[in-house]
């Protein structure tokens, strides 16, 4: 009898595993200590796996919390989806629109898209890997945030309201990054709640 072939299944489960740690441990890594602290070393000690095991995945510092940054990305991106598709009709109120976009913009995950997105400024290697993620998290949040605010962009100034919605939370979350800014951000995050509603309501 011949012997079968030993299951390639948990090897790469276990492979699966060690790349989302590692992406998970350079998410906190560079939340908390910024581009010049997160090496592959750090990370790797940081996720409980050997160098060697890190460098197998992501041979390259840039390449890993680049990985990393899409991977919250989508993780965040996700949970909106999940989010919206359980409202009944598919879309949320304005407050809970902009409210989950605050919350996705004070993240852990958009302190360390803000390290590098610094870093990247001087950096022109790394720049590059970036740009096209930022085109694409850009292009993904705003159409989420069409299809949970049920509005209609053929309607004049609705594209630009959506967007406007996008570039004032994000300023928001600036504003959080040194000191807890949560109460001011949560009065004008519920003003310009009311603003979409005004502007969207006839395209709702």
């Amino acid at each position: 009898m011949t012997a079968q072939a030993p299951s390639r299944e948990p090897r790469q489960d276990r492979s699966r595993a060690t790349r989302l740690r590692l992406l998970e441990a350079a998410i906190d890594c560079l939340a908390s200590a910024g581009w010049a602290g997160t090496t592959v070393s750090v990370v790797a000690e940081r996720a409980g796996v050997s160098r060697g095991a890190a460098q197998h995945h992501f041979p390259t510092r840039e390449g890993l919390v680049t990985a990393a940054v899409e991977y919250g990305v989508e993780v965040r991106m996700r949970e909106m989806r999940d989010r919206v598709a359980a409202m009944p009709g598919g879309r949320l109120t304005a407050l809970e629109v902009v409210t989950v976009l605050g919350e996705m913009y004070t993240s852990p995950l958009f302190r360390a898209a803000l390290h590098l997105w610094v870093a990247a400024a001087s950096d022109e290697r790394l720049c590059a890997l970036l740009l096209p993620l930022e085109a694409k998290v850009g292009r993904e949040a705003h159409r989420l945030t069409v299809q949970a605010l049920g509005a209609d962009e053929s309607e004049p100034g609705v594209r630009e309201t959506v967007q406007a919605t996008l570039e004032l939370i994000r300023g928001l979350g600036l504003a959080d990054i040194l000191t807890d800014d949560s109460a001011r951000r949560t009065r004008i995050l519920t003003q310009w709640a009311r603003t979409l509603d005004s502007v969207l309501g006839p395209a709702r």
